[in-house]
């Protein structure tokens, strides 16, 4: 056996040990060739998730110069490499993402008014992304991150900066710590979410959800605009009243305080009468959408709590 030959059996025999799958197989865009058929850390040789990534970006000698994205999925029950993201769930994220940047610039500006309306544009289009990917089976874990980075934004600091300028400013440092409460309390949100997927009940969210968080500080930025009359922008008592208020919904958002999620309330039958009370309710709303808005929020935000303690009443 030559000196060529025994290498190459040694780096064969090496890759089998490694748990890697040689064979190089084209479909539909996923390739299964030198990919890791267990996690890094528990498969021999134990590699670190460093060193798994770097034998996943080395498939198809990728270089690092081009503009892909080379992942690891799962297709038909197997862990494959998959290349490129799926367009229309990624666009509709980038348009929430659009809408959370508008409302930075718009918030600096002092267009309060434009700079909610784009929270809210942000919070509709974040549940239409998740809609549409499980829709069209379009679900990856770049979609899933992305989405996450863009409610960072939208979510965590659009608001934050929102009423940090229409109400916060002048406190100073106290109005600067509030805020950042918020903002702070929305990335822990996030990244708990991102470590509990799969491990918790899908029915319901742990902690206030952080769009819903953003459309409880927003509506009360717009209520206070809408009502100008009796409630001053920088009257002492309502900096103060927004000051806890940003960090109430904070603080809900990383709390354990059970919600429910309404992901499956759509596959589900309910009795006539809820239609009709959902008329109704959509009836007042209009009479003042701020204001509706705002008094949903804050039901929807006190019955978690009051089943949290019920719950360990009972218990």
């Amino acid at each position: 056996m030559t000196t060529d030959q025994s290498s190459s059996n040694l780096e064969k025999n090496s890759l089998a040990k490694g748990g890697l799958v040689t064979d190089k197989v084209m479909n539909d865009g996923l390739i299964t060739e030198p990919l890791l058929q267990d996690s890094a850390a528990t498969q021999p040789p134990f590699i670190d998730e460093h060193d798994f990534d770097i034998r996943l970006a080395d498939n198809e000698n990728y270089d690092g110069l081009t503009f892909e994205v080379i992942e690891a999925e799962v297709a038909e029950g197997k862990r494959v490499v998959s290349r490129g993201v799926y367009l229309a769930p990624n666009l509709i994220t980038t348009l929430s993402l659009l809408s959370g940047f508008y409302s930075i610039l718009a918030s600096t500006q002092g267009e309060f008014y434009k700079a909610s309306l784009a929270i809210f544009l942000s919070a509709i289009l974040d549940g239409a992304d998740g809609r549409v990917a499980r829709m069209l089976n379009a679900q990856s874990p770049f979609g899933e991150q992305y989405d996450s980075l863009a409610d960072m934004l939208a979510f965590g600091v659009a608001p934050a900066i929102l009423i940090y300028s229409f109400a916060l400013e002048p406190l100073g440092r106290i109005g600067l710590g509030c805020a950042f409460v918020f903002t702070a309390c929305g990335a822990f949100r996030l990244a708990r979410f991102n470590v509990q997927v799969g491990t918790v009940d899908k029915k319901y969210f742990v902690g206030l959800a952080s769009p819903l968080a953003a459309i409880l500080v927003t509506a009360a930025v717009m209520v206070a605009i809408d009502h100008n009359q009796w409630i001053g922008q920088y009257d002492s008592l309502v900096m103060t009243l927004f000051a806890a208020w940003v960090v109430i919904c904070g603080l809900l958002m990383v709390s354990n305080v059970k919600y429910y999620s309404f992901k499956e309330f759509d596959k589900k039958k309910v009795p006539f009468v809820v239609l009709i009370v959902g008329v109704l309710i959509m009836s007042i709303v209009l009479y003042d959408i701020p204001v509706g808005i705002l008094a949903i929020g804050i039901i929807y935000a006190l019955s978690g709590i009051v089943t949290t303690l019920k719950a360990k009443a009972s218990s």
